[in-house]
């Protein structure tokens, strides 16, 4: 079903809003979920509302963010979120670390006591809008073995890193570092999809194309070892910089529904203009990404993308057109505004 961003976003505003989140927070939420559909990144669009609000519902989560300074620098900080709904939270801490490079050219916080924050582009994207670079990750509930095991272990360790550009598209890497974010298994699960092979292996260790038996096993990290390399580092820079949780002390979002699940994340920014001149550097990038995109195209490639590209096309033609979205997310966004008392319109 293709459906309006503006309306999408108004109910899942209005949802979070009826769940006891401030109209403001609401908003930051909603707005996170309906970026990743217009991108076609659906695995962390409107199909994460159910579990929030259900999370929301049982008093898991608290619904105001409320934002503690553990140690800070001038550069720098350890914020705990207090259990504060991811998205509003992220995106507040995001803010901090943007106004702390403004003063000292780049910045890193690290937070814990949070929740699942979506799609890490979300948060990256705000510093491009402010002239600079940004960089965002987190930890999560066990779900990659490390290299050579296979017991869950990692998160699938999403994270970003955002560059703005002149007359280009800002380039924007945001990945999981398994092979494929887990959110894609669970959207599969939910329509009864199978999964491609090489995605993930069920919980004796064995390939599988069953999504709902690779929920049960664990996700393959991408790269093999260096995947998993950068989910250690990242690991170590959320639950162990900020002393929180970490690995297999993180709760599942999806699955424990009476523990908060103590996910932790980093944020930072890097001022451009403590470098150089803006407009030069944006003038470099777009140099740079000609360059890339009129390199050499091998066999039956039409077209060389950066990273991001597709995404934010898809935004584009999304905004135009309308968002694509599940007939099982619509099902689960009409039983949450009749739960919760909010007329359906989409």
């Amino acid at each position: 079903m293709l459906v309006n961003d503006k309306k999408l976003r108004d109910l899942c505003q209005k949802l979070f809003e009826a769940a006891g989140i401030p109209r403001n927070e609401a908003l930051i939420n909603a707005d996170n979920l309906v970026d990743a559909d217009l991108k076609g990144v659906s695995s962390h669009g409107a199909t994460r509302m159910a579990v929030y609000l259900k999370r929301l519902r049982l008093g898991l989560v608290r619904p105001n963010v409320k934002i503690d300074i553990i140690h800070e620098t001038p550069g720098t900080a350890l914020v705990d979120v207090n259990n504060s709904m991811g998205a509003a939270a992220s995106y507040k801490v995001m803010q901090m670390a943007i106004e702390k490079a403004r003063k000292t050219g780049i910045s890193f916080i690290t937070v814990r006591n949070s929740n699942h924050f979506s799609a890490a582009a979300y948060y990256t994207q705000l510093a491009v809008k402010s002239n600079m670079i940004g960089f965002a990750g987190s930890n999560g509930p066990a779900r990659v073995a490390p290299w050579g095991g296979k017991k869950p272990l990692f998160g699938t360790s999403p994270f970003s890193i955002a560059v703005p550009a002149g007359k280009h598209f800002p380039v924007i890497a945001d990945m999981a570092t398994s092979i494929v974010a887990r959110g894609k298994i669970i959207l599969a699960a939910k329509k009864g999809d199978s999964i491609p092979p090489g995605w993930a292996r069920d919980k004796e260790g064995k390939d599988t194309t069953n999504a709902q038996d690779a929920l049960a096993g664990t996700v393959l990290p991408f790269g093999g070892p260096k995947g998993y390399a950068i989910s250690t580092i990242i690991e170590i820079l959320t639950g162990i910089l900020a002393n929180s949780a970490y690995t297999t002390q993180i709760n599942d979002l999806n699955a424990d529904f009476e523990h908060a699940t103590y996910t932790s994340h980093y944020f930072g920014a890097i001022n451009i203009a403590a470098f150089g001149d803006i407009d030069n550097f944006k003038m470099r990038m777009d140099q740079f990404i000609d360059q890339v995109k009129n390199s050499p195209k091998g066999t039956g490639v039409n077209e060389i993308y950066l990273p991001g590209e597709i995404e934010l096309r898809k935004k584009k033609y999304s905004l135009q057109n309308g968002i694509d979205l599940a007939d099982v997310t619509i099902r689960e966004l009409k039983n949450a505004c009749e739960q919760l008392n909010v007329p359906f319109s989409l």
